[in-house]
């Protein structure tokens, strides 16, 4: 499968060329569960292009957590390769995406002989952590409709798009609210002249 070593630019050129010797290349279509909770960590996943949604799960309902792009990886899972333990986390592209896929046995040595690659794993969970405040952030200060219209901002930034088909019932989901309380969130934001809607679409039309 053709790659583009541009997107581990990153890395330097040694462990580029190791990771793509020892590891695969796979494509995965839109909606593809890669990993599901409480399974073993068999292998690393590096996005290469598309997108990736983390998730769990509570009651049935699902709560995100964060997304991988390109030239990242997945902090759950790292962790729970490491330890060898059961992932807590789902994880299903958002995109057609293409991954490359680290066997997990060598990690332990890769992380004494790359320094970039500590350094990887580490920039992750500086980028995972400060989302996290974020979203605190805007659980404590802000309210929901600041909220909503801050996620389909960023979403349509993440699949560069100028619109958005998702249901009232995902947007709930990935936001740990209710469907109900999207519709109206969403209507009010329409009636305010922030978003229109239609056949299923959302798209943004004014800043906030």
């Amino acid at each position: 499968m053709e790659f583009d070593k541009k997107i581990l630019s990153f890395l330097k050129p040694d462990l580029v060329d190791k990771i793509l010797q020892e590891s695969s290349i796979k494509e995965f279509p839109k909606g593809t569960e890669i990993l599901r909770e409480q399974q073993y960590v068999k292998v690393l996943p590096l996005v290469a292009s598309g997108l990736v949604k983390v998730y769990s799960r509570f009651d049935e309902k699902e709560l995100l957590l964060y997304y991988i792009e390109p030239a990242q990886s997945c902090v759950m899972t790292f962790y729970a390769a490491l330890k060898n333990t059961p992932s807590k986390v789902f994880a299903t592209t958002e995109e057609d995406s293409k991954i490359i896929l680290i066997p997990v046995q060598l990690l332990p040595n890769w992380l004494k002989e790359y320094p970039d690659f500590n350094e990887l794993f580490f920039n992750q969970y500086n980028l995972r952590y400060s989302e996290l405040l974020d979203t605190i952030s805007q659980l404590l200060l802000d309210k929901m409709d600041k909220r909503l219209y801050d996620y389909l901002k960023k979403k349509l930034e993440l699949i560069n798009s100028i619109s958005i088909k998702m249901s009232h019932n995902q947007i709930a989901n990935e936001l740990g609210t209710a469907r109900e309380v999207i519709t109206r969130v969403l209507k009010k934001l329409e009636s305010d002249g922030k978003i229109i809607q239609k056949s299923g679409e959302i798209r943004i039309i004014a800043d906030w």
